[in-house]
């Protein structure tokens, strides 16, 4: 899962970070963020065939692969090993170009250093910036630049090569994770843990309250519960000393696969945590289950359910017996300021957890204020470099340049498709988090001609279009040819309306060869009917 991938990179790569920090000055969240997002978690081809964690290209030392990006078969560096990539990333950010803009910052000045290097030209993307610093401040990575600060100043050392010469180790050898030395940052188990395991945010896909029946578009119904984006996860217990009270294997229920977690409160009332829609239980009624313990897994179980997530549900029981709902997110706001976890519960830019810290709303943005903060573009990007991004393609393809494609053709269709649409930032935003939960962009806008037109990303790395004439529904995989051109479409430097009308002229003419590849079929097919009947008389 891509929650797990970025956090085996993270506890695999930190120490080198830090090291380079050491050396160069340069904050370690921001070369952490930037081998995360570039390396694919490390999974890339580059990473994995050259150590090349960053995209570098040219020769090192003589060696070098081919690979395709800006023109076919360009070289990259080929590392003897990942600290090799580390230490030249730093030489790199080292160019007068870079030290331009960053040269007086602190090291630990993340943001100072996001926006420079990109000033510097390290990236063209408009949204670079916003994307690394969602990656640092998601996965809690200036950590490890306050852990390097915080050494020197103990420690009286100053920042620099000289002063820090190369550890073996890290830098100067291939390492694995487990040959690296802790870096002291994994805390004990402590006595609360969010239901799911997250390194940016737990992505909610329907909050507490009215809504609209998902099993039926015509009704309201009141929503119980927070829906939480999963992927196969591990659920967990959210504070020590809970007893499972009830335990539900039947799939026809609507709640299908069901754990509730009680807990005793000092006054006498009772909490039950309800745990809906698994795909696996791992305990039994009566066990007594700790903070972060394991439950079960996440699932799509149940009678009343539209694809994988984790219902949650909170019900107070006061001491005479009286049962009433809470919004779990009041609950996950508690459990988060008990136990210091710094966690957010994100719903279409919105951190639903806000609200209820600190003994209520002083001081603290509402909801509605919040989401006047967050731009639909800005959302995009905090969810492109979220672990609940499904682009994130943990386990699946290549990664690096066709991933780093994809993620760049999607982000873009789907801002000009939102161009298009008269809606309201709340829409926006919905429309944007459908669109990375499924994979799919509505680009219906685009060809007026046609009834319908979406484009879906498949787990291969795929692209499908799917078009419907308003007589039939024709689907094509794209080819790597017609992906390359659509990227070319989508990076020009054609305004928007040029770039529409070339994407949908694009769509028709697939269409348009689909329709016709149907049709010759199916004479085909009626001309070999007529010529067996002939036959047959």
């Amino acid at each position: 899962m891509a929650n797990s991938s970025r956090q085996q990179y993270i506890d695999q790569y930190a120490e080198f970070a830090m090291e380079q920090m050491r050396r160069y000055g340069i904050p370690a969240s921001v070369t952490l963020a930037q081998g995360i997002i570039e390396s694919a978690n490390g999974k890339s081809t580059l990473a994995r065939t050259a150590n090349n964690h960053f995209g570098v290209k040219g020769e090192f030392n003589g060696a070098y692969v081919l690979a395709n990006d800006d023109k076919p078969n360009e070289k990259f560096k080929k590392y003897d090993n990942v600290g090799q990539s580390y230490e030249d990333h730093s030489k790199v950010l080292m160019a007068a170009r870079y030290q331009k803009y960053v040269g007086s910052l602190s090291p630990d000045d993340y943001k100072g250093w996001a926006a420079g290097i990109k000033k510097g030209g390290y990236a063209t993307a408009s949204n670079y910036v916003s994307t690394i610093v969602g990656v640092i401040e998601g996965s809690n990575l200036q950590k490890y630049d306050q852990m390097v600060m915080e050494q020197m100043r103990r420690e009286g050392r100053q920042f620099g090569t000289a002063a820090n010469p190369l550890k073996a180790g890290t830098t100067t050898s291939q390492t694995s994770g487990s040959d690296l030395k802790s870096t002291g940052m994994d805390l004990p188990q402590g006595e609360y843990n969010m239901p799911v395991k997250r390194d940016a945010f737990m992505l909610i896909t329907s909050p507490y309250g009215p809504r609209k029946d998902p099993m039926n578009k015509g009704k309201t119904q009141v929503h119980h519960g927070i829906d939480i984006k999963t992927n196969g996860d591990a659920v967990l217990a959210t504070e020590n000393n809970g007893t499972v009270v009830s335990v539900n294997h039947n799939t026809n229920t609507g709640g299908g696969k069901t754990v509730t977690v009680e807990y005793t409160r000092a006054d006498g009332s009772k909490t039950h945590v309800q745990y809906m829609h698994l795909s696996q239980i791992d305990v039994k009624k009566g066990d007594t289950v700790k903070a972060g313990q394991k439950l079960g897994v996440s699932g799509n179980t149940g009678t009343r359910t539209t694809g994988e997530h984790l219902h949650l549900g909170v019900i107070n029981i006061s001491a005479d017996g009286k049962q009433q709902w809470v919004n779990p997110a009041a609950y996950l706001a508690e459990i988060n300021q008990k136990g210091n976890l710094q966690k957010q519960a994100q719903y279409n830019g919105k951190d639903l957890l806000a609200q209820y810290q600190a003994g209520g709303t002083q001081n603290v943005p509402t909801v509605s204020e919040q989401q006047q903060q967050v731009s639909p573009n800005d959302w995009l990007s905090m969810l492109m470099a979220s672990d609940d991004s499904a682009l994130g393609f943990s386990g699946h393809g290549e990664g690096g340049g066709l991933l780093d494609s994809i993620m760049k053709m999607f982000m873009t269709m789907l801002l000009l498709s939102m161009q298009m649409e008269n809606k309201s930032k709340e829409e926006k935003m919905q429309t944007i988090t459908d669109a990375l939960v499924n994979r799919k962009i509505d680009i219906s806008s685009f060809t007026p001609n046609l009834k319908s037109a979406t484009l879906t990303v498949k787990d291969s790395g795929t692209t499908v279009l799917t078009t419907d004439d308003g007589k039939q529904q024709y689907s094509h995989e794209l080819t790597a040819a017609e992906q390359s051109r659509l990227s070319q479409v989508l990076g020009s430097d054609a305004d928007d309306a040029t770039k529409r009308q070339r994407i949908g002229a694009m769509v028709n003419a697939i269409t348009f060869s689909q329709q016709a590849s149907q049709n010759y079929e199916q004479l085909t097919t009626q001309q070999q009917s007529q010529e067996q009947s002939l036959q047959r008389k």
